[in-house]
């Protein structure tokens, strides 16, 4: 059986993926982190966080990205700029396959690769990105203080985080393509008794508006086909999301929206692979959340390789 050149592989440098290279790097494993574009994945786009334990006054999600590079970095962390297009097992040991088309072995993979939200791919959506368009209430919505949002969508994340947003907004419409929401009907009763959220049925946004920020959309009904404005302060947008997972060229259990599922230690259905952050099926995707993954999975790869 070929030796392994890794001990471990890390794909992906968000805070999962940098919390495990950190982890692994002080354990003195050899490994190498392969990220495709910049250290920090969602977590870098988020303009300021305020529920990451440690920072009273917030900071900038790209701000914590750097601080967590930079420690990885400290430890010795091996981190090469490079897409994988592929992650397999063979011989009992796992390979990740760089789009240069280099091949480098393992005795054990973190996957740790994230998921992407669905946009709307309107104009102006991905130059406010950050700036007030978002994709995660809890992390974005108590910016919004006293302010005008709009959620887009009608499933349970849309109507979930828009009763979530009345905590801090003073007016919260949600937008919706259709007369009748997709969310549980307890989710339902919820929003249609608050005061505060405002329905705006069979519409969709077709542009959002703003130079610095978010400061206007604009809506289309689908029935009448008339187009109007509507002033906000930012846009909250639920229209699906995807764990990117497609790396992945083995058998591994996951859930049925793609999602890898794994066991307390981040361990998948295959030996050796493990799963971290916000590629993998949990209950909650956070910064805090993703950083204890990595470090979970850190330490049992650590564990595994020491027998």
């Amino acid at each position: 059986m070929k030796r392994a050149e890794f001990d471990v592989i890390i794909v992906g440098a968000g805070p999962a993926g940098l919390t495990a290279g950190i982890y692994v790097a002080r354990a003195g494993l050899n490994a190498v982190l392969y990220e495709k574009l910049s250290p920090g994945g969602q977590a870098a786009t988020t303009d300021l966080v305020e529920n990451y334990p440690g920072f009273d006054r917030g900071i900038s999600g790209l701000e914590l990205m750097e601080k967590m590079e930079s420690q990885a970095r400290r430890f010795g962390l091996r981190i090469e700029f490079k897409p994988v297009d592929r992650v397999y097992s063979s011989d009992g040991l796992h390979f990740v396959r760089t789009a240069d088309g280099e091949d480098n072995s393992a005795r054990a993979v973190i996957v740790a690769t994230g998921a992407e939200p669905n946009p709307l791919g309107v104009p102006g959506e991905d130059a406010l990105r950050g700036r007030g368009v978002s994709y995660c209430a809890t992390c974005d919505g108590p910016l919004y203080r006293s302010g005008k949002v709009a959620v887009v969508g009608g499933g349970d994340s849309a109507v979930g985080e828009a009763i979530f947003l009345t905590r801090f907004a003073s007016k919260v419409y949600l937008v919706h393509r259709r007369h009748q929401l997709r969310a549980t009907k307890s989710l339902q009763d919820k929003a249609l008794s608050n005061d505060k959220v405002e329905f705006i049925w069979d519409s969709v946004v077709t542009r959002i508006e703003g130079e610095d920020s978010v400061n206007s959309i604009s809506i289309r009904n689908v029935r009448s086909a008339k187009e109007r404005k509507l002033k906000v302060d930012g846009v909250f947008i639920y229209v699906g999301r995807k764990p990117n997972s497609a790396i992945l060229d083995t058998e591994v259990r996951s859930d049925q929206k793609g999602y890898i599922i794994t066991n307390e230690h981040m361990e998948t259905s295959v030996k050796g692979l493990f799963a971290a952050g916000d590629v993998r099926s949990k209950l909650l995707y956070q910064i805090a959340t993703a950083v204890g993954d990595g470090a979970t999975a850190a330490y049992a790869v650590e564990k595994s390789i020491a027998g």
